[in-house]
């Protein structure tokens, strides 16, 4: 009894007994692999349910059979665990591919728990098969079951990156994963990006993969947290429902939630919602309402009239998990050991895995086709031979004694013997011998290529390459998660993620801002009425629209002679008919404060800002003096009382300027009469006045040959070559720009157009109502200065021009509408304002 004892540390034995404990749960319970994504549970139902043939094209089988296959022979843990784990693989609220495919109650995203296992059934899913296919080609390796009389999957084949594309979450002894889910399509061609260059950087990568995608959809702010859990493994991505709000005919707002962040429980949510309204935490809500069914999430949240829908917004996002971080922490097993792990690492290892696979199954298939080339060679040398063959074996005593004799005899091999004394006398006939020929002949073709491929690398990956893309084709979907790319953080430069192009940026007078692509307005015919802009309230118009790059800055500047910037990716991006949101969210205006004008600045160099307001008064200041402006905004320039900004824009000392007023009148001066003033400083007199009553609409930069561009109020335009205005000094009152008449209205807005850019620039033109047009510039005349010009745009009664922008780039096939086609998308009123 003695001789089994020892004396032991207990604090050794606690700390091995725990280092073991601890190992176990890391490696075979809560840590996925990051070859094929899963946890051992996971992998063990999937090769459970294969094993009992439960194929997505077979008949469902209970979930109890399932279960108890899999506790029975894989996984010595409860039914209960396995099942839960099941249930979540068949949601699609959970998986973002699902991979098993669950029929009857699985539960639902109000935290219902699924039917007991008894009354459900489930198969696997088809692109669960992709995660098995050539299992049993000796693709992967196996081990002991828990008792040893079953062999597992140490690994499954993985055809698709389910690590990334379903993401996972677990906790084990001192350490915890949790991988977002992301969009397949996008992943895949992140691994062929990859294997093309396996130099490329995180951030290329990223041209790919956008970011997360989740099951439920939702947007998520910014990419500064996607991109800082890309790079080292760990980071933190907010997410926020998608919602709309709709107005009714007395202008009541009702706020309707189709999207929520991902893992969050929609009963508990509303709960939260209506706690918050009862402690008056979140007022102006009158109604809330879960309209959810089969066909998506519907949260009804109705207002009180006259309440601003965007604060009560703001309130739920902070109050609520309608917006919530996902915390980012990918960490997983590589060949055992953990380790966290950055997205080029992840794709990394599962491209190395699958060269593993292809390898492997290419081995597999290559012994295959040699066995069987091995046997056909016999065959074909006994049907050459027949009538000797036939000889030998009836001259044998038995079976063993003929294949002696006739291995002796051709030199075969114990197989290749075996398989003549099994040979069915049909294989004599001539259609058969043709067959064994061409068999063999088909043989050595896949054998070449076979060795080919195990020969050169390239062609492994090309067959990897090959494989993924028939998965993106077969079961890609398009993206759920919206990334909002303008919450990028002001103190990270993340502006490379973001794509330059030419974008459209406008406000309202009630300070409603949004971004839009230039195709939303598609070219007309000088004479169109142009499309519905967005819905807009009767107090409410469109008074500033502007062109510009995405990685152009914006620059506001208001009526106290303040300048506010951002850049423009991030104005938010909304269709044409939608409203917009408040400029107040983007920069920090102060109560009262209107903008005046907007000005796009792409570099600071050596050039002047020039200021020309309503009165006449003239100011240059340089450009570098503006390149710093806080959050806060700066002081620009002082105001004299009644007066205000009409135009700002870049100039150099070289350039010509050139004034326009309401009543038609033009005055071209040399640049070089302006000199430079400090930031802080008033101006001088630019322009006199003929009538009491007239003022300056616009002010532009103007250089030799190019066109000035004059729009009136009724929709009436010209092209007059800048060569027609004499130079003045300044003050002066100027010659004729355009011919104001009762039919044409007071001048609305001048541009000045560079001639040689005439055919490849487009005019967008926009009314008080928000009804637009865009017209090439080249079917606008080019005429005198004491002309009225010709109809641009066709008015409706009581509607005026607001303003005018030039779109400098080349515009794509002409799209012309006839006059019943262009009065039906302009009387089109949406219903929603928010997208």
């Amino acid at each position: 009894m003695s001789d089994k004892l020892r004396d032991k540390s207990i604090v050794d034995e606690m700390n091995n007994s725990f280092l073991d404990y601890a190992m176990s749960v890391i490696v075979s319970r809560a840590l996925p692999d990051v070859r094929d994504g899963m946890k051992p549970v996971h992998r063990r139902i999937l090769y459970a349910m294969s094993e009992i043939g439960n194929y997505a094209d077979k008949p469902y089988k209970k979930s109890a059979r399932i279960v108890g296959d899999v506790i029975g022979k894989y996984h010595p843990h409860g039914d209960t665990a396995v099942y839960e784990t099941m249930v979540r693989m068949a949601q699609d609220f959970s998986y973002r591919e699902m991979l098993v495919d669950g029929h009857g109650n699985f539960g639902s995203l109000d935290g219902d728990g699924a039917a007991a296992m008894r009354y459900t059934e489930a198969r696997m899913s088809k692109i669960a098969m992709e995660m098995l296919r050539d299992i049993n080609k000796g693709t992967i390796e196996y081990q002991e079951n828990y008792d040893a009389t079953e062999k597992e999957p140490a690994v499954l084949p993985g055809k698709f990156p389910n690590l990334l594309v379903n993401g996972t979450s677990g906790i084990a002894v001192g350490m915890s994963t949790n991988i977002p889910p992301h969009n397949l399509g996008e992943v895949i061609d992140g691994c062929i990006a990859y294997m093309k260059n396996d130099e490329i950087t995180i951030r290329e990568l990223m041209e790919f993969i956008k970011g997360p995608d989740f099951p439920l959809g939702g947007e998520i702010l910014g990419v500064q947290g996607i991109a800082k859990a890309y790079e080292t493994g760990n980071g933190s991505i907010k997410v926020r429902g998608k919602y709309q709000v709709v107005y009714d005919k007395v202008d009541k707002a009702t706020i309707i939630f189709n999207e929520i962040p991902f893992q969050v429980n929609k009963a508990n949510l509303i709960e939260k919602i209506a706690d918050n309204v009862k402690s008056k935490r979140i007022e102006g809500i009158t109604d809330l309402r879960d309209e959810s069914d089969r066909d998506g999430i519907r949260i009804v949240i109705e207002l009180r009239r006259g309440m601003t829908p965007e604060v009560v917004i703001n309130n739920l996002f902070k109050y609520t998990q309608l917006e919530s971080n996902f915390p980012t922490n990918m960490l997983a097993l590589v060949y055992g050991e953990p380790k966290v792990l950055n997205l080029k690492e992840i794709i990394k290892y599962f491209v190395e895995h699958q060269i593993v696979v292809i390898e492997r199954r290419t081995k597999y298939d290559l012994d295959k086709a040699k066995a069987r080339i091995h046997i056909l060679e016999g065959l074909q040398i006994a049907v050459n031979n027949i009538d000797e063959v036939i000889k030998i074996i009836r001259s044998s005593s038995n079976s063993e004694n003929a294949r002696r004799a006739l291995e002796e005899k051709y030199d075969l091999s114990e197989i290749q013997s075996k398989a003549i004394l099994e040979m069915r006398l049909q294989k004599l006939t001539g259609l058969e011998i043709d067959k064994l020929t061409e068999e063999i002949a088909e043989l050595i073709e896949i054998i070449t290529d076979l060795e080919d491929i195990l020969a050169r690398p390239e062609r492994v990956k090309e067959i990897i390459e090959n494989e993924l893309i028939d998965i993106k084709e077969r079961f890609s979907n398009p993206r759920r998660s919206q990334i909002l790319y303008n919450y990028i953080d002001n103190n990270l430069d993340y502006e490379d993620l973001i794509e330059e192009e030419e974008v459209i940026i406008t406000l309202t007078n009630s300070g409603y801002i949004k971004r839009m692509k230039t195709d939303e307005y598609r070219l007309q015919n000088r004479g169109g009425k142009g499309l519905k802009g967005m819905a807009v309230a009767d107090e409410d118009r469109v008074e500033h629209i502007i062109s510009l790059s995405t990685h152009s800055d914006l620059m506001f500047f208001t009526d106290t002679g303040k300048v506010y910037r951002t850049r423009a990716h991030r104005v938010p991006e909304y269709s044409r008919t939608a409203r917009g949101i408040p400029l107040v969210n983007i920069i920090d205006l102060q109560e009262g404060e209107r903008i005046r004008n907007i000005l796009s600045v792409k570099e600071y160099n050596e050039e002047s800002l020039v200021f020309i307001t309503k009165n006449g008064i003239g100011k240059k200041t340089a450009l570098t003096e503006y390149e710093r402006v806080n959050k806060n905004g700066k002081k620009a320039l002082n105001l004299r009382e009644d007066d205000n900004v009409v135009s700002v824009f870049t100039a150099k000392d070289e350039d010509k300027i050139i004034v326009t007023s309401r009543f038609g009148n033009a005055a071209v001066m040399e640049a070089t009469q302006l000199r430079n003033m400090g930031r802080t400083s008033t101006g001088v007199k630019v322009m006199s006045f003929k009538m009491d009553d007239d003022c300056i609409i616009s002010g532009n930069v103007a250089h030799e040959g190019d066109l000035v561009l004059s729009i009136s109020e009724n929709g009436y335009g010209k092209n007059t070559p800048i060569e027609d205005y004499r130079v003045i000094n300044r003050g002066g009152k100027g010659v004729r720009n355009m011919k104001v008449t009762e039919k044409t209205g007071s001048v609305a807005k001048t541009v000045v157009l560079p001639s040689e850019q005439r055919d490849e620039t487009d005019l967008l033109m926009i009314t008080e109502q928000g009804q637009t047009i865009r017209v090439a510039t080249s079917d606008i005349s080019i005429i005198g200065r004491n002309t009225q010009g010709v109809r641009v745009m066709r008015l409706n009664e009581g509607e005026f021009i607001s303003n005018i922008e030039l779109i400098h780039e080349v515009a794509g096939e002409e799209e012309t509408t006839t006059e019943v086609e262009q009065s039906i998308e302009s009387e089109a009123s949406p219903s929603v304002d928010n997208e």
